[in-house]
């Protein structure tokens, strides 16, 4: 080669741009990946595929009825289809959810109380668990969702409460599906609901949904058309969400105030006769009141309060409150702390019937029966991976005999959660 032709190649080699270094592969969001590009072309296509497990191992190691060790597993799978990439329906969505449960219950079959110490807990068979249409209007201000589906996916529950493992934290007061026809998942039924956002920090939220506790039963898992409706619920909630626009220095909470009426005709509690008509309202608040740097850390604090009337409650009043400490150790970002307490209340008048129809075993009657059950509970969420948390955990409930009527003694247990996105 000429000395000129390599002097000009060993130039232009010197002056070209460095080859841009490899970017690192994104953190895997799921266990099994992309499956190839699979996943990525089908949700390109409108088809976003999920799936996750749930598995609560305890031990219950003093008080209670007996001791002993129980395992609860819930297996979650669904499709969403976006229309607007399928059909041109902008906006629209279509879910399609299966759930699976398996396993005992440490409450039911160990510690015998009311507040599941295994949010996963009960219905022990596989399910259709969804199967709705939602539509967003309005530059997403206005969204409809009509089908079949949990109530609760929308109403009165707390995100921040999935932080604990006891279901009378994670994720909604049990005093709002105890008391009427109201249902949390994987209960699902058919309805129509609405949300609308005032402005973007705050939204309303109402609908009608079907009352029917035959769903409920096995037999129904995949019968969503079983008769047996009683009545029909419509809630109405109101949400402000400080802190959630773009930018916003405010720190980041969330505040529910909710109002529902069941039409059904029920039993009244502690009194002969029905009644028509059951109801009960709800407050929920969530805050953050420390953070750490411009990411998640910090530390929220929570608290919840709901009344029912005596004449349809078994719960009349239900308190919780607790702090979520989110980032723990350096390098621990998505770990949390969790620590909170939650009391239900026994109908007064409950209490009065069944002291009357044992008086020959309550030599103190009324007064010897506990007014309710309380459970504390304290966790250590560590996030291992995007896929992959664990959550060491140990709850202590006082008076778990309270909701049957009889003095039990406190109840420990240990044990923990483990959650996997497929």
């Amino acid at each position: 080669m000429p000395a000129s032709s390599q002097e000009a190649t060993t130039a232009a080699t010197i002056l070209a741009p460095a080859a841009a270094p490899s970017r690192p592969a994104p953190p895997r969001e799921t266990l099994t990946g992309d499956w190839g590009g699979l996943r990525t072309r089908l949700k390109q296509a409108g088809v976003t595929v999920r799936a996750d497990y749930v598995s609560e191992s305890f031990s219950a190691v003093d008080g209670g009825e007996r001791r002993g060790t129980a395992y609860t597993q819930q297996l979650r799978g669904g499709l969403d289809f976006d229309m607007g990439k399928i059909a041109g329906w902008s906006g629209a969505t279509l879910h399609l959810t299966f759930n699976d449960r398996r396993g005992i219950g440490i409450s039911s079959d160990y510690i015998g109380n009311r507040l599941p110490v295994q949010e996963a807990a009960g219905g022990y068979y596989a399910r259709l668990a969804e199967f709705s249409y939602e539509q967003s209007l309005l530059d997403g201000r206005l969204n409809l969702r009509l089908g079949y589906f949990a109530m609760g996916n929308d109403l009165g529950g707390m995100i921040l409460g999935c932080n604990f493992v006891n279901a009378a934290f994670c994720a909604h007061p049990l005093s709002e599906s105890g008391n009427s026809g109201w249902y949390n998942y994987p209960n699902a039924r058919w309805g129509a609901a609405v949300r609308y956002r005032i402005r973007p920090d705050v939204a309303i939220r109402t609908g009608v949904y079907q009352v029917n506790p035959r769903l409920n039963e096995e037999r129904a898992a995949w019968r969503p058309f079983t008769g047996g409706t009683t009545g029909m619920l419509m809630p109405l909630e109101v949400e402000y969400d400080p802190g959630i626009l773009p930018g916003s220095r405010v720190l980041p909470g969330h505040y529910k105030l909710g109002v529902y009426y069941d039409t059904s005709r029920a039993d009244r509690r502690g009194e002969l006769g029905m009644l028509r008509g059951r109801y009960g309202i709800y407050a929920l608040a969530d805050q953050m009141i420390l953070r750490e740097g411009t990411g998640d850390r910090g530390l929220s604090i929570f608290a919840q309060f709901t009344a029912n009337p005596p004449s349809s409650a078994q719960i009349t009043r239900w308190y919780a409150a607790g702090l979520v400490k989110t980032g723990t150790f350096p390098g621990r970002d998505a770990d949390t702390i969790s620590l909170g307490i939650v009391h239900a209340q026994v109908n007064p008048r409950l209490r009065h019937a069944q002291a009357d129809l044992a008086t020959d075993a309550l030599v103190e009657g009324y007064a010897s029966l506990p007014s309710g059950e309380t459970a504390i509970e304290a966790s250590y969420g560590i996030q291992i991976a995007r896929w992959l948390s664990v959550r060491p955990d140990v709850q202590y409930i006082l008076d778990p005999g309270a909701f049957a009527y009889r003095r039990t003694p406190d109840a420990l247990a240990l044990g923990g959660q483990i959650k996997m996105q497929f």
